[in-house]
């Protein structure tokens, strides 16, 4: 690897081991990792979120899989089936008579899976939140990982709360806590 007078070559500090050895490491261009940290990197760089659109958000959410926005170089592929879902991505509004539905849903999914709630009416009931029908929030059935507020969010709303869902992901793998 060439090294100009302007760039110097990254260096990265290994836990437990001493500065030569570090220095080893670093010049041969090994990176350390425990396989849990390996294995939070590749769930969080594929993501196969369910869709479960039943408003206009969902409209947002098929733009943002479209080739304007491309979805696909996240590693975020689209699925219509639960049990090869990993994230559900809850769009639009939720009514009571389609909750047991979405825990349903929710219940197929393979573990580890995660929740983004996205627009006004999936986080907390938007325009129609007195109305007798409609549920106050998704996280009143399942648990939410990520909220995506806007009404409708735009594609680039929606590309920024899979990004935050996937650094949730990385940092849960190092055994960081993460609300």
């Amino acid at each position: 690897m060439e090294v100009t007078n302007n760039q110097r070559p990254a260096y990265m500090e290994f836990e437990g081991f001493s500065k030569e050895e570090n220095e080893e490491l670093n010049k041969a261009g090994i990176i350390l990792g425990t396989l849990e940290q390996i294995k939070g990197w590749a769930r969080s760089n594929s993501l196969w979120p369910l869709t479960f659109a039943t408003a206009c958000c969902g409209i947002e959410m098929m733009a943002t899989g479209g080739a304007d926005y491309d979805f696909d170089r996240f590693g975020v592929i689209f699925r219509a089936s639960p049990r090869q879902a990993d994230c559900v991505i809850v769009a639009g509004t939720i009514t009571k008579k389609m909750a047991p539905v979405v825990r349903r849903l929710y219940d197929q999914m393979p573990e580890p899976k995660w929740v983004i709630a996205m627009g006004s009416c999936a986080t907390a009931g938007g325009p129609y939140v007195r109305a007798y029908s409609v549920v106050k929030g998704v996280d009143q059935i399942i648990p939410v990982d990520v909220y995506i507020p806007g009404c409708p969010p735009s594609p680039p709303a929606l590309m920024y709360g899979v990004n935050k869902l996937q650094e949730k992901i990385r940092l849960e793998a190092k055994g960081k806590k993460v609300r």
